[in-house]
């Protein structure tokens, strides 16, 4: 079973799946019908999604459009869980790995890119803190 990630945005949202890695950016809007259809193809064992806060720990502005996407999910999904996980500095991280994988400025620049970096971030962090 795999395990996929979500790095929610108001336009674009980032998606990571546990092996074989599968990172792509999908267009928020489609991402309810989007996930649907990949779940009937590959066996998912659970949703985890980046749960957006400022550095102080306070809700940032998209976390009420992440809650909204997770209650309808819930509601339409019950079989498959997804649970919130702290996604702050995920961006600040996925910018960093991309000037350290000598990205040029353009490419640094596709926020499609940073969306599929951030997913894969929160990703590798929830499986690192699920083995602690």
């Amino acid at each position: 079973m795999r395990i996929l990630s979500i790095d929610y945005g108001k336009k674009r949202t980032g998606l990571a799946v546990t092996d074989p890695l599968q990172i792509i950016a999908v267009a928020t809007a489609e991402l309810f019908q989007y996930l649907n259809d990949y779940i009937a193809r590959e066996p998912v064992e659970r949703i985890v999604i980046g749960e957006p806060r400022q550095p102080n720990g306070q809700p940032s502005e998209n976390l009420q459009r992440v809650q909204q996407f997770v209650n309808r999910w819930k509601k339409a999904r019950p079989d498959v869980p997804i649970e919130f996980f702290d996604e702050r500095f995920t961006s600040v991280l996925a910018h960093q790995a991309m000037l350290d994988g000598g990205l040029k400025k353009k490419a640094r620049q596709n926020k499609a890119l940073v969306d599929e970096i951030s997913a894969t971030i929160i990703l590798q962090d929830y499986m690192r803190a699920r083995k602690s």
